[in-house]
């Protein structure tokens, strides 16, 4: 997936319909081959194969490089369209973030999903999303935050690997306005479960230990203009199926300041957690800048708040972070890129540590097929603090190389 244009509401493919009666084919191109290269890469107007002669070049810039549409097991039919991908992956060190299983090959997701997407362009229209998960990934996207099994949460196989289930919605639309009612993922941050929407193979911290993956409850979403989308509804807690976890706001508003620039803020407010074994409640906050800095140039700021206490009234958790990262995509097969996280927990995650963590990670992003993507990546944490549990061997440094594949279809 090129992530130059990256998907305005978590949870969200390129393929869906777009203004009009009638979806539109797939496609995430956005390289130096934009419409398709009718003709071929060989045409004029591609560039490469103009006669000018490319050299390395034609292999990291231009020519050779229209994917085409990819392949798809299922299609779309009558509206509903069904897919899914494998990703398998590798990393020398564990990191307590999702990549916890080092030196071994090892399936993280075989995910299928079934959807009917919305087009409210010509009135009021009902479709929804159902999502089921395999693999190494699945038990961190579980309804783990009740502790007695309910949903998915008991969907074990083994130590690491399992099942879940992690959205299961309807939604209904008339023109600027949709209502998501169900188990679906949260709107919070830039990084999402999905191995298809981000750049890098592992995570962040800030995703990983402060913010939500799902809800359940109801969502709406409202079109204000062509630049400003508002969001807003109520959650029953963090992580939780089909079962009452508390009783918090969840909402945002989402601005394009300019044509290269969009800022999203989302937040969380109220009772997370209320379950036998816990209780929190609190307020957390996303803040999300997305600048174009030029056409193959990205640019992505985050910043997460979280502060939340416990029923006694004590600290449960609290953390402020800064996530950067930057995404040079050369064409459809060949983008680069960095992320610096500064993570700054003083309370209730990673042990319980009062530290502040930090993680530079480059990584690569090859696509040799339309359906094939190979991100390698080598990342470097240290910790300032006591690293006791956040780290492999309790280090207060590691460098760590991974890499990936994800097949989609």
């Amino acid at each position: 997936m090129n992530l130059v244009s990256h998907c305005a509401e978590k949870g969200c493919d390129c393929g869906e319909p777009v203004c009009g009666c009638e979806p539109v084919a797939p496609t995430c191109d956005t390289g130096i081959c934009d419409g398709g290269c009718d003709g071929g890469c060989d045409s004029a107007g591609c560039g490469c194969g103009s006669g000018s002669g490319c050299g390395i070049d034609s292999l990291l810039s231009c020519g050779d490089c229209c994917l085409g549409d990819p392949w798809t097991l299922f299609g779309e039919h009558d509206g509903w369209s069904a897919g899914g991908w494998v990703q398998m992956g590798y990393h020398s060190d564990a990191l307590p973030l999702f990549n916890s299983r080092p030196d071994e090959l090892q399936l993280h997701q075989a995910w299928l999903y079934a959807e009917k997407a919305i087009d409210t362009s010509c009135g009021f229209d009902i479709g929804g999303r159902i999502d089921y998960l395999y693999g190494t990934d699945s038990q961190d996207t579980q309804a783990f935050g009740i502790d007695n099994d309910h949903w998915d949460n008991g969907w074990d196989h083994g130590p690491d690997y399992g099942h879940a289930m992690p959205q299961l919605y309807m939604e209904a639309g008339y023109g600027d306005l949709s209502v998501k009612v169900g188990h679906f993922y949260t709107i919070i941050g830039w990084e999402v479960v999905q191995a298809t929407g981000n750049f890098f193979y592992s995570h962040a911290y800030t995703m990983y230990n402060s913010e939500p993956f799902t809800h359940t409850g109801a969502l709406a979403t409202y079109n204000v203009s062509d630049d400003v989308t508002a969001y807003g509804g109520y959650v029953m807690g963090w992580d939780s199926g089909f079962e009452d976890n508390g009783d918090a706001f969840l909402g945002g508003l989402s601005v394009g300041l300019t044509d290269d620039l969009t800022v999203t803020y989302a937040t969380v407010g109220g009772v997370f957690a209320n379950n036998q074994n816990a209780y929190e409640k609190g307020y957390m906050h996303s803040i999300v800048a997305d600048l174009a800095l030029s056409d193959n140039l990205q640019y992505i700021f985050q910043s997460d708040l979280l502060d939340t206490e416990n029923r006694a009234g004590a600290t449960a958790r609290e953390t402020f972070d800064i996530n950067q990262y930057l995404i040079y995509s050369i064409n459809d097969c060949w983008s680069y890129g960095t992320r610096f996280e500064w993570y700054d927990a003083d309370s209730g995650v990673l042990a319980g540590n009062d530290v502040d963590v930090y993680a530079l990670t480059a990584g690569v992003n090859y696509k040799p097929h339309a359906n094939v993507t190979i991100r390698p990546e080598i990342r470097y944490d240290w910790v300032e603090g006591n690293p006791a549990g956040i780290l492999e061997n309790g280090d207060d440094e590691q460098t760590t190389f991974g890499v990936d594949s994800i097949f989609t279809f």
